[in-house]
């Protein structure tokens, strides 16, 4: 079952003959995870999704408001055999004719949700191995920023990955800086301080990325920097761990010779946890 403009039916009932999303990955999605009927995170996701529409030049309902954005993800899921937990997919396209102009702005949206395992953020996979990808690289752009239906980097790194047995690859941007990996942001504590990748060199506008930036902000004798990363910078790293809506944190245990600790990722998790049960 899918919810396909507030209406809950089957998903062999949505065509993609001409669908602009399917057809020139002229879409935005939002990657959700429900937890006890409550969408965690939810003003995050929705400005971004508000943002990323206005910057596609996509136009805006009236009643898309943030309460219309929870009310017809909670419609999907309560709908659905219960769980705990789902991992849900907004997705909005322009719904109009034309080739790569579209004929108007309007749009329309689609939303899937799957049951998922886990409830609160555990660390899913205790040795994690990732390599560098690069076949392609990010752009220093806006666009590289934005949840986009744009991912062939993204699969084409995952084949690689799965196909090389590591768990993950690192994307680097078009001056040779990580980025990112291929599905989370990434952090590098080195000493007291903890780095990521600013949003300027192309990494997504991740949500867990701002929640951990707020927990590790609070923590005392821990320095937040937001500074480009090198690949010769992994080699002097004392732990690194990626972050996503849907895992929440996993360390990377191993990157060529490299092997890191993970117990100031563990430390996050259960901070992660506390915060979500507060809110």
């Amino acid at each position: 079952m899918v919810n396909y403009n507030g209406n809950i039916q089957e998903n062999s009932n949505c065509t993609v003959e001409s669908n602009r999303g399917f057809l020139y990955g002229d879409a935005v999605f939002e990657t959700i995870k429900v937890l006890d009927n409550k969408v965690l995170f939810l003003e995050d996701h929705y400005f971004r999704l508000m943002a990323s529409m206005r910057i596609c030049r996509m136009e805006i309902p009236m009643n898309f408001t943030m309460e219309f954005f929870e009310e017809q993800i909670l419609k999907l899921t309560n709908s659905l055999e219960k769980a705990n937990s789902f991992r849900v997919r907004f997705s909005i396209f322009r719904k109009s004719d034309g080739f790569y102009t579209p004929i108007s702005n309007e749009i329309e949206f689609i939303i899937v949700a799957i049951p998922s395992e886990n409830s609160v953020y555990t660390i899913e996979k205790s040795n994690y191995e990732v390599e560098l990808y690069k076949d392609f690289f990010i752009p220093k752009q806006l666009l590289s920023t934005l949840k986009t239906n744009n991912k062939m980097l993204q699969i084409t790194g995952s084949i690689f990955a799965k196909e090389n047995d590591y768990d993950n690859c690192l994307v680097l941007n078009d001056e040779k800086n990580i980025v990112e990996a291929l599905q989370s942001n990434l952090f590098m504590k080195m000493g007291n301080s903890v780095v990521t990748p600013p949003i300027s060199d192309g990494c997504l506008n991740g949500i867990m990325r701002k929640q951990v930036i707020e927990i590790l902000n609070k923590m005392e004798g821990i320095e937040v920097k937001e500074t480009s990363i090198s690949p010769f910078d992994l080699q002097k790293a004392d732990e690194l761990f990626l972050t996503n809506v849907i895992t929440g944190i996993q360390p990377i245990t191993k990157y060529r010779k490299k092997e890191y600790t993970v117990n100031f990722s563990n430390e996050i998790v259960a901070k992660l946890n506390a915060k979500i049960r507060l809110s």
